[in-house]
């Protein structure tokens, strides 16, 4: 017999990763505190109802996706989209040319990445950021494995379309 853990060592187990995963989702530190505030409650509430063999892991994650969506949604796209202006480049005097660079280039990424559908997105994160199986990444976004390879897939071949890296030196090089 499979016993649940308690919720309080869930929440200690967890709250790190969560708290990062909602950042990558909602791009707002307060914003990110909020969701994993809401996840949380959520979670407590459903609490009672989880299964002692579910994967605790994957259903705090789904809760967690869930909550961002949502909160991405009231936000609205279009605020969902702006970035605040980076501090390092704010201090004053010349940055470093690589250093812009550098910065230019992530922004974009992050850019291509907001711009992917919800599904994408999160399937994304939760493979390259979070490091999650496919089973769990399924679990949390209430798919199939397929489905969730496929959108993994899918985000990186948008990713790689949308930063012209296809064909590019970048592509021969992860392939060595």
């Amino acid at each position: 017999m499979t016993l649940k853990p308690d919720f309080e060592s869930l929440v200690d187990a967890h709250s790190a990763e969560l708290f990062a995963y909602l950042w990558r989702m909602v791009r707002d530190t307060p914003d990110a505190e909020d969701c994993l505030q809401e996840t949380y409650l959520r979670a407590y509430r459903a609490y009672p109802r989880l299964d002692a063999k579910a994967n605790c892991r994957a259903w705090l994650y789904k809760i967690a996706t869930n909550t961002a969506r949502t909160h991405l949604k009231r936000r609205g796209r279009a605020q969902a989209r702006t970035a605040d202006l980076d501090p390092d480049l704010t201090r004053g005097g010349d940055p470093l040319p690589d250093h812009v660079e550098r910065r230019q280039a992530l922004a974009s990424v992050a850019r291509v990445v907001e711009s992917l559908p919800h599904q994408q997105r999160a399937a994304l994160i939760l493979r390259k950021y979070q490091a999650l199986g496919y089973a769990a990444i399924a679990a949390a976004l209430e798919c199939s494995e397929a489905a969730a390879r496929a959108n993994v897939y899918q985000a990186l071949r948008k990713l790689r379309e949308e930063l012209n890296f296809a064909g590019s030196d970048h592509d021969q090089n992860e392939r060595r």
